[in-house]
């Protein structure tokens, strides 16, 4: 007797526990490929293989949905970066180039990247997931590199600037780069090449923030 296929189970067999992450990582495909308004639940339970009944066990509407679509895939990322400015003894200039390029390789170049777009784009008719989003992710981005800047005054590393709104002014371009990936990118002739991108900006801060020649060796000679 021929002993039995190990077939792949269907969706619906599989673990009860697996099932948020599946409905999770539908709901952000459809978000960025349609936007908030026009992704319906039918179309989210559909992708993930489970029954629209089997998606309300799980989440109690569609904003519900996209708070765990946030949660789930951008807040681990910013709780690594937290954790990588409170561990970090290098330099604070390696440390931007590591959180900048850690933002692109975890965000910046997955699907997550589309996320922001959407809450731009529809900001205006949905005010309460924009502050869900301004609250729980712009406020903790800004407060994380707002750390960095000072941690780069403090030590001598960095010119005295004003933090408060050079943080806005350094996020911009990432944010930008993001929203670009996902709107203007398809009527491009010459392709933009995000990591040249990236390395031109960071040249563009880090220059930026460098104290001049004289200030610096002032600096060293207090510290001797």
């Amino acid at each position: 007797m021929n002993a039995p296929e190990n077939k792949p189970q269907p969706r619906w067999a599989r673990r009860k526990d697996a099932r948020p992450e599946e409905i999770i990582a539908a709901a952000l495909e459809l978000f960025v490929e349609r936007g908030f308004a026009s992704t319906r639940l039918d179309d989210v339970a559909a992708r993930a293989g489970v029954s629209k009944g089997t998606l309300y066990l799980y989440f109690t509407n569609k904003e519900d949905l996209f708070k765990a679509v946030v949660r789930g895939n951008i807040l681990p990322v910013l709780q690594y970066g937290e954790d990588l400015v409170t561990q970090y003894s290098g330099t604070s200039a390696d440390l931007v180039r590591k959180l900048v390029r850690g933002w692109w390789e975890m965000t910046g170049s997955t699907k997550i990247a589309g996320i922001p777009k959407l809450v731009i784009a529809e900001a205006g008719n949905f005010p309460d997931l924009a502050k869900f989003y301004y609250d729980e992710v712009i406020l903790r981005a800004h407060s994380m590199f707002r750390r960095v800047l000072q941690r780069g005054a403090d030590a001598g590393e960095f010119r005295e600037v004003d933090i408060d709104h050079l943080v806005h002014v350094a996020l911009a371009p990432l944010v930008m780069l993001a929203v670009w990936g996902h709107s203007f990118a398809c009527c491009e002739e010459q392709k933009l090449h995000p990591l040249r991108y990236l390395d031109a900006y960071l040249d563009m801060l880090l220059h930026s923030l460098q104290k001049p020649q004289a200030e610096e060796k002032k600096h060293a000679r207090k510290r001797n």
